[in-house]
């Protein structure tokens, strides 16, 4: 963590946000709160079980997590 105020603290959260708006809720027609709800439950997990990320070699987070505790 950086000092007070620091932009990078808040650097993976603000990318999950942009994914999740930009991937998938502005493409998906959100009719009512509950529907929206189960939508960006449905993003979560997508977003970390299977979505390929970049900084892991293209793993999802959970690929990753795994792959590096059996190294």
């Amino acid at each position: 963590m950086g000092d007070v105020g620091a932009c990078w603290d808040n650097t993976v959260v603000e990318r999950f946000f942009d994914s999740l708006k930009h991937d998938w809720l502005l493409k998906v027609t959100q009719p009512t709160r509950a529907h929206m709800k189960n939508d960006v439950s449905a993003y979560m997990r997508y977003y970390n079980l299977e979505r390929p990320h970049t900084a892991n070699g293209d793993l999802s987070p959970v690929e990753y997590e795994i792959k590096s505790v059996l190294i």
